[in-house]
């Protein structure tokens, strides 16, 4: 049972490997090498979690994500080794919610009545489209029947929150296409759907040939946003975040740790954290990760970055971050937190964008609506009184 005096945390855990690289994709993640190279990875992981047990007395994890890349790339065995990691090293909650990111092609009934068994109780699977012409143009691994099928083997494995995701702005599509995908995914039924709007990022194939891709103008992009919202509403998805959609009681608590300023720490290569007042982030670069963890003396080497964080920013994320929730930033929140007002921080400047539908002010909390959300971004960068970084989308 959670004691009363101890503070929840999140656990993020990085799984860098894939079956093949999606040409949209700028995640530090590749192809493995071999088993080898998976087996130094996971070892150095149980390496880190070792390492960090001691400073997360204290707290109790109530939510973990195993991301990548891809965990089910993993031998199963392997992957059974990190999972055992966790329940070994942290302080777990009786209903922690454990994640773990699922591609189509890389597990079958047997491997998911596995994960169940070891405490896994919601899977993220990748669908992005329901076309097979666009899958291909995405460089997905797997058909929509494949992923029919894995989803329905879910079921039968024992998962009961499932998470679907799709994108929109893809090579392509038009508005049908994608009316088409919301529908195939919602009529599989699952608890959570995840739509995430596609961003030619520097470094990936389809930045390299973005001339020729043949994507949806700006226009039809919003439409397929607004298109989005009002059709899972109909379906029974609320929006409660600017790409995400769930069923009553199934929100991704993980994702709401980031969105709400909680703490979590973040394991493996490129694996970012929010611990004990500092932000760190561990270099993309796995050889310097395993060789850091496996050497006495080298576990400092493996950072990227590692700073204090101060007040003045953590303000304006509190506002970035809680923005992005349907639920929005309370003024009271805000003041009893930073004991300053948040009208006199960005609320005054919040309220320009009222009149034109963009924002909405029930006399505490502030939120966007979903065509705010959709320029949430532009709208915060111009109320914000720090250097903003925009979260995507």
């Amino acid at each position: 049972m959670k004691k009363a005096d101890n503070k929840p945390l999140g656990l993020y855990v990085h799984i860098p490997f894939c079956a093949s690289k999606c040409a949209y994709c700028d995640f530090y993640s590749f192809v493995p090498e071999d088993e080898t190279q998976q087996k130094r990875y996971v070892s150095a992981l149980q390496l880190q979690m070792e390492d960090w047990a001691s400073a997360c007395r204290g707290y109790e994890v109530d939510s973990v994500f195993i991301g990548g890349g891809t965990p089910t790339v993993l031998p199963p065995k392997l992957l059974h080794r990190v999972i055992d990691s966790l329940w070994r090293n942290f302080s777990l909650t009786d209903d922690v919610e454990i994640t773990v990111e699922a591609n189509p092609a890389t597990v079958d009934l047997r491997d998911l009545r596995k994960l169940h068994r070891a405490g896994v109780n919601r899977l993220s699977m990748g669908l992005q489209s329901a076309h097979d012409s666009e899958l291909v143009l995405l460089g997905r691994v797997h058909s929509r029947e494949e992923f029919e099928q894995t989803f329905s083997d879910a079921r039968d494995a024992g998962f009961d929150n499932i998470n679907v995701d799709l994108m929109y702005g893809i090579p392509r599509q038009s508005e049908a296409s994608f009316l088409k995908s919301l529908n195939v995914a919602s009529l599989l039924g699952p608890e959570h759907i995840s739509v995430y709007g596609l961003k030619i990022e520097e470094g990936t194939p389809f930045h390299a040939m973005q001339n020729e891709l043949f994507l949806p103008d700006e226009d039809t992009e919003y439409s397929m946003y607004m298109q989005c919202v009002d059709y899972l509403a109909t379906r029974g998805y609320a929006q409660y975040e600017i790409s995400n959609f769930a069923r009553p009681g199934f929100r991704c608590r993980h994702n709401l740790k980031y969105w709400q300023c909680g703490e979590y720490l973040g394991l493996g290569a490129a694996a970012h954290s929010d611990f004990g007042g500092e932000r760190f982030s561990a270099l993309r670069d796995i050889g310097v990760y395993i060789d850091g963890l496996e050497l006495v003396g080298q576990a400092d080497t493996i950072w990227e970055d590692r700073r204090e964080i101060h007040e003045d920013e953590r303000m304006s994320e509190f506002v970035m971050l809680g923005m992005r929730l349907s639920d929005g930033v309370s003024a009271a929140e805000f003041e009893d937190r930073f004991g300053s007002s948040l009208d006199a921080y960005c609320g005054e400047k919040l309220k320009a964008y009222i009149p034109d539908g963009f924002v909405t002010f029930d006399g505490d909390r502030y939120a966007f609506t979903a065509k705010g959300m959709y320029v949430s971004n532009y709208i915060l960068s111009s109320v914000l009184p720090l250097d903003y970084a925009g979260a995507e989308n």
